[in-house]
């Protein structure tokens, strides 16, 4: 699985510049606030992500990718779980897959391994045959967001609405 240690802090950090966040790289045995799942995963604090060396990857994502589709009534100032109802959720998890694409340590095929790997669970049983057959709801959600573009690329922007 890879760790933030793999790819290093600062493609990490500029994942997170290109959105307007703050990335947070604490020390290998710090506790992470904002934690869901509790160290090593990645926590958030509004428009903060905090991570460590042993951060898995995945995880790094896909919480940068609850900030990039929170309500922005909520963005600033939420703190941990992202109480996303399960559209949303997928987007995420479809989001994290594009995003991994942009790291070059990374790719999408690495990341959705990580993702089976760690216990993410989907409909036909894989991230992969998940994301290429039946993701189309979660590409809508994001491109009604602005997120993606009508051609399903990364616009950059943060949900607006």
């Amino acid at each position: 699985m890879l760790c933030i240690r793999d790819i290093g802090a600062a493609a990490a950090q500029a994942l997170c510049q290109r959105y307007e966040l703050e990335l947070e790289y604490l020390a290998d045995d710090a506790d992470i606030a904002g934690s869901f799942w509790g160290a090593p995963e990645a926590g958030i604090l509004g428009r903060k992500v905090l991570v460590r060396p042993d951060t898995p990857v995945h995880s790094f994502l896909h919480e940068t990718s609850h900030i990039i589709c929170m309500d922005p009534q909520i963005r600033d100032e939420h703190e941990g779980n992202a109480q996303s109802d399960d559209l949303e959720e997928a987007a995420v998890c479809y989001l994290q897959v594009l995003l991994a694409d942009t790291l070059t340590e990374v790719g999408s095929v690495a990341l959705m391994r990580d993702m089976d790997e760690w216990g993410y669970s989907f409909r036909l049983g894989s991230t992969a045959r998940w994301f290429t057959k039946d993701a189309e709801d979660a590409q809508a959600w994001l491109c009604r967001h602005g997120i993606l573009s009508r051609e399903g690329l990364l616009t950059g922007e943060l949900r607006s609405a």
